[in-house]
């Protein structure tokens, strides 16, 4: 089962240290966070993304997904939305990165509503990302944050070029296991994203093991070589210990639930 730590656990930190903390723990990839303030964003120049393949190569890391905040199913025109998708997808194809992340958005509308937007868009755009070798991932979250309304959407556009990224906590959150959430993105899934907290009052980052969430029955009803990904959501939680740390540990946590340990 390969390894990827997200960025967003590390903010603000150079690839170079980022990809040389993923060699040094265990940990064969990286899920870049794609945002203003980070090594990798959308104005990245043609030197930029040359020197950020050069050093991911360097240090042996795959990058897995480019993680964008694209919001597909965002009430208002399409346009911007498309836009977005777009320079993602051409940022993604230049990292060599095989899929971008973006999330619903859908807001507190009609969820029929929610999804006719989302449909459309991702639509719209499924060719190109097919042609460029890069999957367009929704994430479980906000407006769909259980694996069954996400997989109901993805039926829907029905193209091989999209798919789901299943992140544990929204699911668990949602109310669902890992098995209900499992069966309903497992036609879609692209990789998954672990984490550990508290409880649902509490989302403070925790070390993997340390809190609530059932990464364990996650991990084994994954198939052989699906990445799975450790999201630590440190910018919004600044008083969560440093990610750096845990690093060791998290990777040999992970790889001993995979072996059934």
């Amino acid at each position: 089962m390969p390894l990827a730590y997200s960025t967003l656990g590390v903010p603000g930190l150079p690839l170079v240290e980022a990809a040389r903390l993923a060699a040094e723990h265990g940990w064969q990839g990286l899920e870049l966070r794609c945002a203003d303030g980070e090594t990798v964003h959308p104005a990245m120049t043609a030197h930029e993304r040359r020197a950020a393949v050069h050093t991911l190569g360097a240090a042996g890391v795959t990058p897995i997904a480019l993680a964008s905040y694209v919001g597909v199913a965002a009430p208002g025109d399409d346009a911007p939305v498309l836009a977005g998708l777009r320079t993602a997808l051409r940022l993604a194809a230049d990292l060599g990165a095989p899929a971008v992340r973006v999330f619903p958005h859908g807001g507190d509308g009609p969820p029929g509503e929610a999804d006719a937007r989302a449909v459309r868009r991702l639509t719209a755009v499924a060719a190109q990302a097919q042609a460029l070798g890069v999957r367009v991932l929704v994430e479980t979250h906000d407006s769909h944050r259980g694996g069954r309304r996400l997989g109901r959407l993805l039926d829907r556009v029905a193209h091989p070029a999209v798919g789901a990224l299943w992140d544990l906590m929204h699911t668990h959150l949602a109310g669902e296991t890992p098995a209900q959430s499992y069966a309903a993105l497992a036609p879609h899934l692209g990789h998954v994203q672990v984490k550990d907290i508290a409880g649902a009052g509490d989302l403070t980052p925790l070390p993997l093991g340390a809190g609530v969430l059932p990464v364990a029955d996650c991990v084994r009803l994954l198939p052989p070589g699906a990445w799975v990904a450790w999201e630590y959501e440190a910018p919004w939680h600044p008083a969560a210990a440093p990610l750096p740390p845990l690093l060791g540990a998290g990777a040999a946590l992970l790889a001993g639930l995979r072996a059934g340990g």
